[in-house]
């Protein structure tokens, strides 16, 4: 089964996480989610994989998000909407594989995708 990584490649988590990826030789399908923004369904959809709330998926402290005038106590939707429309707010990398994801802060979060490989 495809590993799909959202990718930042700015980002040294992330491309720690995309490095540790291809170590282990999983096939991996690279998405650049800043280039291609996520819709608010896919957000929704990553959401229930990642089994976590908006506000979990949240860079609190960009800039972006401060602007937006919401906090993480918001309700859910208005932070998915935030999200579609600033794509630099959402918490990277997400590594799905199937019906599950993780995010890789740390990188060997990923680990654990991997290793339960069926």
């Amino acid at each position: 089964m495809e590993f799909v990584i959202y990718h930042n490649p700015r980002c040294s988590k992330s491309r720690q996480t995309l490095s540790l990826l291809e170590s282990k030789r999983v096939q991996t399908r690279v998405e650049l989610y800043l280039e291609n923004p996520l819709s608010e369904r896919k957000i929704k959809i990553l959401l229930e994989k990642l089994d976590i709330h908006a506000r979990d998926l949240i860079r609190k402290n960009e800039e972006e998000f401060k602007k937006s005038g919401l906090t993480l106590s918001s309700n859910e939707q208005a932070l998915i909407s935030v999200m579609a429309k600033n794509p630099k707010i959402i918490e990277r990398p997400i590594v799905v594989r199937g019906d599950r994801a993780i995010i890789g802060r740390p990188p060997e979060n990923v680990l654990e995708l991997i290793e339960n490989e069926d």
